[in-house]
């Protein structure tokens, strides 16, 4: 460790994926069809009908992916297990050769020395479950998802010390149930808020699951965080952004570490009529499941101002990297979100917010006391590729240096953060964007017509990287 950097010697300098985005082999060796193998079908759900049956096919490349890891000198891989590859139905019988594939991954980034960072869950949910019982709308599937952790706890207990339960939980629920932009593709916010909480009660029984195997190891959620502030100290704003940070973090959050919904919150959805059914034993189980460390996945941050009871509610998103193009959005009576005049954006229109990753990690520290493991952190655009094939993502670079900065800054302040995976490590499918919103260290040659050479390119980027974990983060330039 040189003697300027703030990060611990066992920081775990990381970068991320997940199966569906990345994989491909969408039927191979087994695999049932999940959610997303169905949803990308339905006309116009994704970026010029975009979808993840080849991927950047790592499932046949993941040496090649892993080489480029090991050459980097990555320090841990975060990727998520496709639960229909160990269950095709989501319960019954393992199907071995697809939980072969993992074992050869978690094995071949062990001999690399890379620590694997495992995701039970990334939104992949079996599509036989979705039909047989609406899947997170039925408690039933507390007992298939504790099932399938299990077999993945016992089948790399030693080897993954790092696992990710959910991942964005309160984007997956929101999207899927309250924009209707992901599976199941509703628009009900009454199921929403009880998938919600059917949701939480997995989490939570995977957890104690995790405790009671005695595995060794840390696990814990990983957590879409978007900061709240308001647009000036006006009262009335304030008292939005406040409204804005109960309702899309601490209802989450609060839930992952105390087992505790917010209560002006509850309040607020019981007057609505849309709270969750909560059934006897329902606040001792989540009460009882302590996460490990929270997970991280921060991006931007958000402003808000005073909402009316019949002002803005849910506005259209950027999906198209049409910059400007997003509409504005807010919950009547509680808050809206506004354009914050002091930062700049993406083409997708995601706030480029640096100092709100430090604000994330001293919130969460300050109210939750729990290590943090910045799960994602990353900046999606255009990439160009030159007849040279280098890929000059100087824009990256600068938005990442800016973030490892500001981690650097709060770790001095005393918030304990245990690695930062980036995202992503490779171009991949950026679900509803297709492959034209590129964040990856390494140039993947697929895009929309989905008949790429998937050749690998390492981008700037990647060597930018190389030196900041060479020097443990001292030097960022």
């Amino acid at each position: 460790m040189t003697e300027q950097s703030k990060f611990p010697k066992d920081f775990l300098w990381g970068s991320a994926s997940a199966a569906y985005q990345v994989e491909g082999a969408w039927d191979e060796d087994g695999k049932g069809p999940s959610v997303w193998d169905e949803f990308v079908r339905i006309p116009g759900k994704t970026f010029k009908g975009t979808n993840g049956d080849l991927a950047v096919d790592h499932f046949h490349r993941y040496q090649e992916d892993i080489a480029l890891m090991k050459e980097q000198g990555l320090k841990a891989y975060r990727f998520s297990v496709a639960w229909t590859r160990i269950f095709p139905e989501g319960r019954g019988e393992v199907n071995q050769a697809g939980l072969d594939f993992y074992i050869h991954l978690v094995d071949e980034l062990i001999e690399n020395g890379i620590e694997p960072v495992l995701t039970l869950y990334h939104w992949d949910l079996p599509q036989a479950l979705q039909e047989e019982y609406q899947g997170w709308e039925s408690r039933k599937v507390i007992e298939d998802f504790v099932n399938y952790a299990a077999v993945l706890f016992e089948a790399f207990r030693g080897k993954v010390h790092y696992w990710v339960s959910l991942n964005e939980q309160n984007i997956f629920i929101q999207m899927g149930y309250m924009l209707a932009l992901h599976p199941p593709g509703v628009v009900d916010q009454k199921r929403m808020y009880q998938a919600n909480h059917i949701a939480n009660l997995a989490n939570a029984s995977v957890i104690n699951k995790f405790h009671e195997m005695q595995m060794p190891g840390k696990i814990g959620p990983s957590f879409a965080y978007t900061p709240n502030y308001a647009i000036d100290s006006n009262p009335e704003n304030v008292l939005a952004a406040e409204n804005a940070e109960d309702l899309m973090a601490h209802y989450w959050m609060d839930v992952y570490a105390w087992g505790e919904y917010p209560i002006a919150i509850m309040k607020f959805l019981e007057k609505q009529g849309i709270a969750p059914t909560i059934e006897d034993g329902d606040m001792e189980l989540l009460r009882s499941a302590k996460p490990d460390f929270m997970g991280v996945n921060y991006y931007q941050t958000a402003t808000n101002a005073f909402n009316p009871i019949d002002g803005v509610g849910q506005g259209k998103m950027n999906t198209t990297g049409k910059k400007g193009s997003s509409e504005e959005s807010g919950v009547p009576g509680m808050y809206k979100k506004v354009a914050n005049p002091f930062v700049d954006r993406t083409n997708w229109d995601w706030e480029i917010d640096p100092t709100g990753i430090h604000i994330a990690l001293r919130r969460i520290t300050s109210r939750y006391r729990l290590p943090i493991l910045i799960t994602e952190n990353g900046l999606g655009e255009y990439d160009k590729i030159t007849a040279d094939n280098e890929i000059h993502d100087d824009y990256r670079i600068k938005y990442l240096k800016d973030h490892v900065a500001a981690i650097g800054d709060a770790i001095e302040e005393g918030c304990d953060v245990l690695g930062y995976c980036t995202w992503s490590y490779t171009d991949l499918l950026s679900w509803l964007n297709g492959y034209q919103k590129r964040y990856g260290f390494v140039y993947v040659d697929q895009d929309e017509t989905q008949e790429g050479s998937l050749k690998r390119y390492k981008k700037d980027s990647y060597y930018w990287y190389q030196r900041v974990i060479t020097t443990n983060g001292a030097n960022l330039d």
